[in-house]
């Protein structure tokens, strides 16, 4: 898999979003979504997105998260895996990282472990980690 540099790709900020958890929402359970999702509201339940995550300033996830990119502007209490994440400077991560590529604003807070591979294949091929009772999944798309 080629390496592109960051004027090659389309930043997640300006992709097409599939899936909207939009803010005032409050969802109980575990997401699984195609695509592009962005959430606003509140999640408490592990997430997989196939392609790219947004976690919007008063979003929020409370548990795992398991896609390729991510920006977080909101707040998120559990384990991610993603190849590529970004915390804006609004972000607030608490949990472990597993990730290829961090990028990480000034005035963002993490408090977790950090494991950085070149593994191109992280997010796929790790699964979720929980503690939690199962719960249902729901596939939006």
């Amino acid at each position: 898999m080629a390496f592109f540099s960051k004027k090659d790709k389309v930043s997640l900020d300006l992709q097409s979003i599939s899936t909207l958890i939009s803010e005032g929402c409050i969802f109980d359970g575990n997401l699984k979504a195609p695509a592009y999702a962005r959430i606003d509201g509140q999640i408490t339940g592990d997430v997989m997105v196939d392609e790219g995550l947004i976690v919007g300033e008063k979003g929020s996830v409370l548990g795992n998260v398991i896609t390729k990119e991510m920006v977080v502007y909101g707040s998120i209490t559990g384990n991610l895996q993603v190849n590529t994440l970004e915390i804006k400077a609004t972000g607030k991560i608490t949990g472990e990282i597993r990730t290829q590529t961090l990028e990480v604003e000034n005035g963002a807070i993490y408090n977790g472990s950090l494991s950085m591979t070149q593994n191109n294949k992280l997010a796929q091929t790790h699964k979720l980690t929980n503690n939690k009772p199962q719960q249902k999944v729901i596939e939006v798309g």
